[in-house]
């Protein structure tokens, strides 16, 4: 049984005091703007993933495109950039796509030099409709030459010099001892890197040794495994390789005949 309170309240009654607030439904204009408040975040969110999906399938194509026309053992990395990527594609231009791809093959080359990674920055690229060709407006990149690739393409062992712009260059002799130079480092005509100033800095430069250094220096070493339309502009070396510089305009990927097995 209820016990009377003086205000009227019974005991164990939930009281809420005098600034209870007590829900009502929204009005039905509210209610109509968050349903569409609702639909149109929806819908954007539709419009996010339709266009991550085209953006994905765009890179898949462009890695295929890559990979078959340099022969690389495995798919390059490509991210597309700029939203949305569904009305890129619709102009049939991407504005612009970063590839990173590793171990490039160089076959039917006298000194075959692998380019160890490869990355680039496209700009307008467009994709025809067969998979295997892609042509980008301009691009930027850079070949980066491990040492120990440099030294199989070679025959000598190279490694980062003293000095800037330079490498050391050792041709190893069983018997006689090692001969060491150091060379300078430029880019040549012809997308091919040159050694030049020759000066020994270890060793005695006999016959043989000369023989070895002559025959893995006396003549620039052509890359002939970046896109075709890429133009070498500088070499640098660092503690690891060198890095080459490209720049080019209307760079075609397609299957190179001279590159097959």
């Amino acid at each position: 049984m209820y016990e009377s309170q003086p205000d009227g309240r019974f005991v164990d009654e939930p009281y809420y005091g005098d600034a209870a607030v007590y829900a009502s439904p929204p009005p039905p204009g509210r209610r109509r703007r968050i349903v569409i408040a609702a639909s149109l975040a929806a819908l954007l969110v539709g419009a996010v993933v339709a266009d991550r999906m085209a953006a994905a399938h765009a890179e898949s194509r462009t890695a295929e495109a890559f990979q078959e026309g340099m022969g690389t053992p495995d798919r390059p990395s490509v991210h597309v950039s700029g939203f949305p990527v569904l009305t890129q594609l619709a102009r049939g231009s991407l504005r612009h796509v970063d590839i990173t791809a590793n171990d490039i093959p160089a076959r039917g080359a006298t000194r075959p030099l692998p380019v160890t990674k490869l990355t680039l920055g496209l700009d307008g690229l467009k994709t025809s409709g067969n998979a295997e060709e892609a042509q980008a407006r301009s691009v930027e990149a850079t070949a980066f030459l491990s040492y120990d690739d440099l030294s199989g393409a070679l025959g000598l062992r190279i490694s980062r010099g003293d000095r800037p712009g330079r490498v050391d260059a050792t041709a190893r002799l069983p018997l006689a001892g090692d001969v060491t130079v150091s060379a300078a480092v430029s880019a040549a005509g012809g997308d091919r890197i040159a050694f030049s100033d020759i000066r020994v800095t270890q060793g005695e430069l006999i016959p043989p040794a000369k023989a070895l250094l002559d025959k893995g220096l006396s003549k620039p070493i052509p890359l002939r495994n970046v896109p075709q339309g890429l133009h070498l502009r500088s070499v640098t070396p660092t503690d690891s390789g060198i890095e080459a510089r490209f720049t080019g305009t209307s760079v075609t990927f397609r299957p190179n005949p001279s590159s097959a097995v």
